[in-house]
């Protein structure tokens, strides 16, 4: 009886997993070969939705994305790898939690809420270009702070910023104290034991949190509608463009390229690092 009711409570997020995740994302890869006619579908087997996505301006817009997801990502691991650092090594554990949920905070607020809120600070009436001005920095509003790539990066490095610090403070707070002690005794610089030691060890949760940020910043549609301005297009919004004209199967290819990009990531992922080494001793008590 124990051993039957252990099984179901490992089958039902399995179950909810398949309804909830696997199923829509299987029939979203069967929709992108179906036919559209006129503003209906047909089911069919045709590469059409394929063809007209990699032929056409849209793919342009998957080269754009993936350059701003990138630096997006690449601006969010500067800032996030020190903080999980000095939480996982310089802080006790007690207050390092405290400051991890504080972390947590502005997701109370509605994430188009929060992006709106990037437009009155970054507009020319706002409170930065009134300090600049104020401060004798530029003579006039500066109009690059918004509608702009810029505008565009902040709001993808605001947003998600914060769930980069999580995977790279559970690996940075997973090695071995004992193993940077040692090379501090035997004379190692903190430099080198950081860049021997230290870095390698976190790349596991390096390499999870560079997928958090970057599928993110990739398929985020609020972000460059709201901040990049008319006709700013990456991947979430030139998606939802599609849907608006009803055009589903071009939508589902898309969608079913970004989700195969997803699942390259994971696969490099999971080939390169396994779970103990990314959780660390959080696990160790388990297995």
């Amino acid at each position: 009886m124990r051993r039957f009711l252990r099984h179901g409570l490992l089958a039902t997020p399995i179950l909810y997993m398949v309804a909830l995740l696997v199923l829509p994302l299987g029939l979203t890869a069967v929709i992108s070969y179906w036919k559209r006619v006129g503003p209906k579908i047909k089911p069919d087997f045709t590469l059409a939705a394929y063809a007209e996505f990699f032929d056409g301006a849209r793919l342009v817009v998957l080269g754009r994305g993936l350059v701003v997801a990138a630096e997006a990502t690449a601006i969010c691991l500067v800032i996030a790898y020190p903080i999980a650092y000095f939480l996982a090594m310089r802080v006790r554990p007690e207050k390092a939690r405290t400051v991890l949920l504080l972390f947590t905070v502005p997701f109370l607020v509605n994430y188009i809420l929060r992006t709106f809120a990037w437009t009155t600070l970054l507009g020319r009436t706002g409170p930065i270009n009134s300090f600049l001005m104020s401060a004798g920095l530029v003579d006039a509003p500066v109009d690059w702070l918004l509608f702009s790539d810029f505008a565009v990066l902040v709001g993808l490095v605001t947003s998600y910023m914060p769930f980069m610090i999580y995977p790279l403070w559970l690996s940075l707070n997973g090695i071995d104290r004992r193993l940077i002690e040692a090379s501090s005794l035997l004379g190692a610089r903190p430099r080198t034991t950081f860049l021997r030691i230290t870095l390698p060890l976190s790349m596991p949760g390096v390499f999870a949190a560079i997928i958090l940020s970057l599928v993110g910043s990739f398929c985020a549609g609020a972000v460059p509608t709201i901040l990049g301005g008319v006709g700013y297009q990456l991947m979430g919004n030139t998606i939802t463009s599609a849907l608006d004209v009803l055009n589903y199967p071009l939508a589902a290819a898309m969608s079913s390229v970004v989700i195969g990009l997803m699942l390259a990531l994971l696969i490099c992922w999971y080939s390169l690092f396994d779970m103990r080494s990314f959780l660390g001793k959080i696990l160790r008590w388990r297995m």
